[in-house]
C-alpha cells in the first residue's frame, strides 16, 4: 500500500483553518499545504512581522493574525475577535526545554505555551468549530507525569525537560476529556492528536536537546514531520485518534493511527486535569 503524503490531501475549498505557531517549522508547512489545496488559512502567530514574511511563501488564501498562546489575554482577544465558522483548529505552537519563567498571568511559560494556552483557546473557540481540533503532541509525553495538584510547577523543583514532557502528556489527556465531553453532548466535532515523531526543526535547536538534530539520517525532515498533522486535520478519523509516523518507535516515516501511552488514556486523570486547568485559566468547568 502506498504511503500517504501531502499529494493525497483532499480539496479543502470553502474550509477555514487556524494554525497556531505557523510562522515557521511544521506549523508553516501545515499552513502552506492546507492553503495549497484550497483552505482559507489563518496563521495565528506571536510575531506578526515573522508571520507576514512566512505568508509570502504561501499560495492560496491565507492571512496573519496575532496570537500569543502563552498569554491568556491574547488568547481571549483572539477568540473574542473571531466571527463565523471555523472548520479546523490546529494547536501547533509550542516551546521545548526552556528555563523556568513566569507569564504575566503567573503561569509557567513552557506549560502555558504548550498546554494552558491551547486549552483556553480551544474552549473559547469551540462554539465556532464545526469539524475538529488537532493538538500537536510529542512521543515524549510517554515520559511525562500528570500532576493536577501542581500543574504550574509551584511545589516541585522545576526541571525544564520534565516540564515539556508533562505539558505534552497534559495535552493528550485534554484531547481525551474533550472528546468525551463532545461525544456526551452529541457534538459532531472531533478532537485529534498528532505528533511529528522526531523532526529536524528549530523547536529544540536552542537547548541541549538539539543534539538530536545532528542525527538527521535517523529523523523525519520537517516536510515528513508535518504529515501526521495534515493527516489528522483532513482524514476521516474517529475522535481522539493519535496520529504519528509509522516507523520504529514512531520516530520517522509516514502517518498512521497509533495509541498514546497508558497514562494518556486514563479517564479519571483527564477529568481531574480538566478541572484543575479550568481553575488556573479562569474558565468554567
Amino acid at each position: 500500500m502506498s504511503k500517504w503524503t501531502a499529494a493525497d490531501l483532499p480539496d479543502l475549498s470553502g474550509r477555514t483553518v487556524v494554525v497556531t505557531g505557523a510562522s515557521g517549522g511544521i506549523g508553516l508547512i501545515t499552513a502552506r499545504e492546507l492553503a495549497r489545496v484550497g483552505a482559507r488559512v489563518v496563521l495565528a502567530v506571536r510575531d506578526v512581522a515573522k508571520g507576514e514574511a512566512a505568508l509570502a511563501g504561501i499560495t492560496g488564501r491565507a492571512e496573519v493574525r496575532r496570537l500569543d498562546v502563552s498569554s491568556l489575554d491574547s488568547v481571549r482577544s483572539f477568540a473574542d475577535d473571531w466571527t463565523g465558522e471555523l472548520d479546523v483548529l490546529v494547536n501547533n505552537a509550542g516551546v521545548m526545554d526552556i528555563p523556568l519563567s513566569r507569564t504575566p498571568d503567573g503561569l509557567d511559560l513552557q506549560t502555558a505555551t504548550n498546554y494552558f494556552g491551547p486549552f483556553a483557546l480551544t474552549r473559547l473557540l469551540l462554539p465556532h468549530i464545526t469539524d475538529r481540533v488537532v493538538h500537536i503532541a510529542s512521543q515524549l509525553h510517554r515520559m511525562g507525569h500528570a500532576r493536577p495538584d501542581d500543574l504550574n510547577w509551584e511545589r516541585r523543583p522545576y526541571q525544564q525537560l520534565d516540564a515539556y514532557n508533562d505539558s505534552k502528556l497534559e495535552l493528550v489527556l485534554f484531547s481525551l476529556e474533550l472528546q468525551r465531553r463532545l461525544t456526551s453532548a452529541g457534538s459532531p466535532v472531533r478532537s485529534m492528536v498528532a505528533h511529528p515523531g522526531i523532526a529536524t526543526t528549530t523547536l529544540a535547536s536552542h537547548s541541549a536537546s538539539n543534539r538530536i538534530n545532528r542525527l538527521r539520517f535517523l529523523l523525519n525532515d520537517p516536510e515528513h514531520g508535518a504529515l501526521p498533522t495534515l493527516f489528522a486535520a483532513t482524514q476521516d478519523l474517529p475522535g481522539n485518534s493519535y496520529v504519528g509516523p509509522d516507523g520504529p518507535g514512531g520516530i520517522k516515516g509516514h502517518p498512521k493511527v497509533g495509541r498514546p501511552s497508558r497514562a494518556a488514556r486514563h479517564n479519571g486523570t483527564s477529568a481531574e486535569l480538566w478541572r484543575a486547568t479550568a481553575a488556573l485559566t479562569g474558565l468554567p468547568e
